[in-house]
């Protein structure tokens, strides 16, 4: 056994993962150059020697939990990709307005057919809000009108939806609450998608940056945009929300989050999925909006990601024959271990998912905001929340 065998065996045994072993969580190594790899580039070499198939995993979420709930991604925090990262994070902004649309043509202009077999029939492309019984088409229904009563939406208002992807929540929004609704995306392919999907309705989706807004809206919701913005921007991310506010407006930010405060993200991500991305903390969050808002409500909904990211993998893999002339074997598994090492860093309780309303105005909207939720509350169905998750299984909810 080489020391880089040693080391690497040795770091695995904390997460209880064992090279070559039996259980559906050990790592199956292929090529022993996967040691070194990974104790030179920590999870940017972790991951690229999968893509490249240098080990296998069967239960690739549940080792990757197990890693994560032991720490083992800090023992590789200083790493060169990692130390990189987080230099290059301090003195370069990012997430300017021509560096953001970055991501817009690495990640989001994956073909729209693409997405379509991943995502449900309303395309969202964030986290679902399940119920014991739910499938991944009815806890996204449910995670539309939850956000949608939470904005306290009605006919005649104007919503902006910042980062509006395939037009799903603005087309729901204008359909099943009567609201004139603005989207925008820096996708060229979903701003097309969203145009066609949402025509005759009082939608309209605009290709343009936050920052660019001009207009005023009674409303502004931000789902599963925020971890693209930058801890340089947070401040100027606020603002452009508060500036497209109009007299007692309501701003819903929901996004990802990470545990604590960052300035960069993981070098793994940042390369192949969404790059110039980094996850915000609550405490980044609410600090940029000092000043500028008022916190009204703060919901975490993070353990209902597990579950959508493990649906996603599951359509993923039965369309994947679909995919297979168009994008690579290691395309393939790029995209599968995204989507499962996301799921075991959920279920870790590594990142969170945030729901931040947020008023302008310390009027009436915060009393009216609490009475209505008190009144309601208890007809609502329960939601996965974190003392409920006891187990899963692919596919299905266990729940107490």
């Amino acid at each position: 056994m080489s020391r880089a065998q040693d080391v690497m065996t040795n770091l695995l045994a904390f997460a209880d993962v064992r090279i070559n072993g039996a259980r559906p969580w050990d790592i199956q190594v292929h090529d022993r150059r996967f040691f070194n790899r990974v104790l030179a580039s920590g999870t940017l070499g972790f991951g690229e020697s999968y893509m490249d198939g240098w080990w296998d995993c069967d239960a690739l979420d549940e080792m990757c939990c197990r890693a994560v709930r032991a720490g083992l991604e800090k023992r590789f925090a200083f790493r060169l990709p990692n130390v990189w990262a987080f230099l290059t994070a301090l003195v370069v902004n990012h997430q300017t307005s021509r560096r953001a649309r970055k991501v817009g043509r690495v990640h989001y202009n994956l073909s729209n057919d693409f997405f379509e077999a991943m995502l449900d029939p309303n395309m969202q492309y964030s986290c679902a809000l399940f119920a014991e019984g739910d499938d991944l088409a009815s806890a996204q229904l449910r995670k539309l009108d939850w956000i949608c009563d939470r904005l306290r939406l009605r006919p005649g208002l104007r919503l902006l939806d910042i980062g509006s992807g395939w037009g799903g929540l603005a087309r729901y929004a204008a359909r099943h609450y009567g609201c004139q609704v603005v989207g925008i995306t820096i996708s060229q392919e979903q701003f097309r998608y969203a145009q066609r999907w949402c025509r005759g309705l009082d939608v309209e989706i605009q290709l343009r940056d936050y920052r660019e807004v001009t207009e005023r809206f009674d409303r502004v919701v931000s789902v599963g945009m925020v971890e693209h913005v930058g801890y340089k921007n947070y401040r100027t991310y606020m603002r452009a929300a508060a500036r497209s506010l109009g007299e007692n407006g309501l701003f819903l930010c929901q996004g990802i989050c990470g545990n604590v405060s960052r300035v960069h993200a993981d070098p793994w991500i940042k390369r192949y999925i969404f790059p110039n991305s980094v996850l915000p903390s609550l405490a980044q969050l609410t600090r940029a909006a000092e000043g500028v808002f008022i916190v009204e409500d703060v919901k975490n909904i993070g353990p209902n990601y597990d579950p959508t990211l493990l649906a996603w993998e599951e359509n993923f893999r039965r369309a994947w024959p679909r995919f297979a002339d168009r994008y690579s074997e290691r395309f393939r598994r790029m995209w599968r271990f995204y989507l499962l090492s996301c799921a075991g860093a959920f279920r870790a309780r590594s990142l969170q998912v945030f729901s931040i309303l947020f008023s302008n105005e310390s009027s009436a909207i915060g009393s009216d905001v609490r009475d209505r939720r008190q009144a309601t509350s208890s007809s609502r169905t329960a939601v996965l929340e974190p003392s409920a998750w006891i187990g899963r299984s692919r596919g299905s909810i266990t729940m107490k």
